[in-house]
């Protein structure tokens, strides 16, 4: 059974940090794409952030360039999204996926969330 688990959300300041982590398990995710995605109240979810599996590639929507980074521990199999100088504008469930191809494809295996809060 395929499971991602996001953790690392939480609350924070307007300029704060927070890093969130998806632990993948329950099957071989060699040549998947992992990605980051994040849905505000009231809006589509939309794509944030992206990373091949060996850790080649990496992808960003515009937003976010220059504040966020996205990694990835193998041997942990986890992916980790690191997110400074956080904006209000950026509160919003966050989720990871696994996808065997394109990031934009809606397939993919899904994790519940992890709710992610910036006051100003």
């Amino acid at each position: 059974q395929v499971q991602l688990v996001e953790s690392g959300g939480g609350l924070v300041q307007a300029g704060g940090s927070l890093r969130l982590s998806c632990a993948a398990s329950g099957r071989t995710f060699t040549n998947y794409n992992m990605g980051w995605y994040r849905q505000a109240p009231g809006k589509e979810r939309e794509f944030v952030a992206g990373i091949s599996w060996s850790g080649g590639r990496t992808y960003f929507v515009d937003s976010v360039k220059g504040r966020f980074t996205i990694s990835i521990d193998n041997a942990k199999n986890t992916v980790y999204l690191q997110m400074n100088s956080l904006r209000p504008e950026d509160t919003a469930i966050y989720y990871c996926s696994a996808k065997y191809g394109s990031l934009l494809s809606t397939g993919g295996y899904w994790g519940q969330g992890t709710q992610v809060t910036v006051s100003s």
